[in-house]
């Protein structure tokens, strides 16, 4: 298959030069050719852009768009004035979709997980990460990443599977962390080796010793390790994530300047969730000193039930405009190549020659209206792996 996308204003991606206007040709599931005019060959087929902006498919590196039921209820409470943390500590919040997600099959998370992947692909977003983490048993979370593999197969862009062990505490199961560590991680191992393992450093949750205890026995598994730290409170958990030199810590709404500056001087991520503070307290984390210091920096949706029901990239890179003073080319860039980065797919997140073609065509001819306008859906054509994806027929 050969597709030539002419006459569009092409994003490439940092250190591969400013945007210009020009042509891209895919070859099979890459891209070969880029420059200022390229010529149809006989029986390729051409997308004529018009002007309009090409870049990137997007990549969304932190989510939990696998679930079941919601929390309607516990929206309502919000706005009568609760506290996530008091909501958790009555028994809702996580525990009210872990609730749900023990009710459901696994042909129901996976199935409901596929419509979510596939409006998040007609969103721009061409490969994305999905955590377990709301069965809080052996069997629920081993429920969980089978659905998570099973939606896979029938999406046409990359899904990235992590498993969530110290997501919330069970309150049902006294000793749970040990259960999680000598029953649930070694089965997880077993059937997901490699798999990157997660958990929740916050009060109501796990503890900087909890966590220390899970993540340093996934690390001598072979695991890598990422950590949700500083979204509430700063309990230690992102100085535990330096030091066992995991891949992402994440939230940071509570991280100070000088642990956002120790961030910017290691290699892990600091992965920026800014619907969770649009959703629940408007609290955002300083974007600008990790970004400036020098530190990697991804946005994501966090897509879940709870703190962040949105699953569109282009309203984060909005959100991240007006709430953490990015610049549009950085807000790409935090959701593109760097969020690729995080998640190991460094054939993807640019345009350059041997990339693989998972790109999109916005409607807008300037790549600012895709953070200026709000709502709505700035994506015309989404193409993965050289394929153009058809339009859902509603």
């Amino acid at each position: 298959m050969s597709l030539l996308i002419r006459h569009a204003r092409l994003l490439p991606g940092a250190g591969l030069g400013p945007p210009f206007r020009g042509s891209l040709r895919v070859r099979g599931e890459h891209i070969s050719e880029l420059a200022a005019n390229l010529s149809p060959e006989p029986g390729e087929r051409v997308l004529e852009a018009g002007g309009r902006v090409l870049l990137p498919g997007l990549v969304d590196a932190h989510t939990h768009a696998v679930f079941a039921g919601d929390r309607l209820d516990e929206f309502e409470l919000r706005q009568q004035g609760k506290t996530y943390l008091e909501i958790l500590a009555a028994g809702g919040g996580i525990l009210s979709t872990v609730r749900a997600v023990r009710a459901a099959s696994e042909e129901h998370l996976a199935e409901s997980l596929g419509e979510r992947l596939r409006v998040m692909l007609e969103q721009g977003t061409t490969s994305v990460e999905v955590k377990s983490g709301y069965g809080l048993s052996t069997e629920g979370e081993l429920k969980m990443l089978r659905a998570i593999r099973r939606a896979a197969q029938s999406f046409p862009g990359t899904v990235v599977p992590t498993a969530m062990l110290g997501h919330a505490l069970d309150p049902d199961q006294p000793h749970f962390l040990d259960r999680v560590l000598e029953e649930t991680l070694p089965a997880v191992h077993a059937e997901f080796p490699g798999i990157a393992i997660d958990a929740f450093c916050e009060r109501g949750a796990f503890s900087v010793a909890d966590c220390r205890r899970l993540l340093e026995r996934a690390r001598a598994l072979g695991h890598p390790v990422r950590l949700h730290t500083d979204q509430f409170t700063a309990l230690g958990g992102l100085e535990l994530a330096l030091e066992l030199g995991a891949l992402s810590v994440d939230h940071l709404e509570a991280t100070s300047r000088e642990g956002l500056e120790r961030l910017a001087r290691s290699p892990t991520f600091g992965v920026l969730l800014p619907v969770s503070g649009f959703h629940t307290d408007d609290r955002y984390a300083d974007a600008r000193t990790l970004l400036d210091a020098g530190g990697k920096l991804v946005l994501a949706s966090n897509y879940n039930p709870g703190t962040s029901p949105c699953s569109s990239l282009p309203f984060v890179i909005g959100l991240a405009l007006r709430k953490l003073r990015l610049r549009v080319p950085e807000a790409i860039q935090a959701c593109t190549q760097t969020a690729a980065a995080l998640l190991g797919l460094g054939d993807r997140g640019t345009l350059a020659v041997g990339a693989r073609a998972d790109l999109i065509l916005l409607r807008h001819q300037d790549e600012r209206l895709l953070g200026y306008e709000l709502g709505g859906n700035p994506v015309d054509r989404v193409i993965v792996a050289g394929r153009e994806i058809a339009p859902r027929t509603r």
